[in-house]
């Protein structure tokens, strides 16, 4: 056999590269006992994917794996946030994109609300007093006025 058609041999011969960093089946336990810590503590859990070495593909797989839910928010502050409650209540995948729509971040929080979609006290206080002042500033209008 001559050198081209060994290498036309070589050639036609399918080969299939699975990269594995085989950490998604240890992060699925991670948070597996988030869950529990959750369920028996009332503990939160954050989980910085974008600190996990994973390979090529593998933060999709993740993220199939867990699903999406029934919740989902999404917050408009320096670029948007986006907020899905996996298919596991109380697992959420939370995503911060730059002003260019770039995934800045990428958490799972296992959590009953994550924190981030909670009022802080000083936002509660500024509504408190611009709401105090539009009733002050602006009589309701009467029953039969509605």
């Amino acid at each position: 056999m001559d050198t081209s058609t060994n290498s036309e041999a070589l050639r036609s011969i399918a080969i299939r590269v699975e990269l594995s960093s085989g950490n998604i089946e240890p992060l699925l336990h991670e948070i597996r006992h988030a869950l529990e810590l959750l369920l028996s503590a009332g503990t939160s859990t954050t989980i910085d994917l974008k600190s996990i070495p994973l390979a090529p593909g593998e933060e999709d797989r993740i993220l199939q794996t867990l699903g999406r839910g029934e919740v989902n928010a999404t917050l408009s502050t320096f670029g948007t946030s986006d907020l899905v409650e996996t298919a596991f209540p109380g697992v959420w995948i939370v995503t911060h994109h730059d002003a260019r729509g770039g995934v800045r971040a990428r958490f799972i929080e296992v959590t009953r609300v994550p924190e981030i979609l909670c009022a802080q006290p000083p936002d509660v206080t500024d509504g408190l007093a611009r709401l105090t002042a539009s009733l002050s500033a602006n009589s309701l209008p009467a029953a039969g006025d509605r």
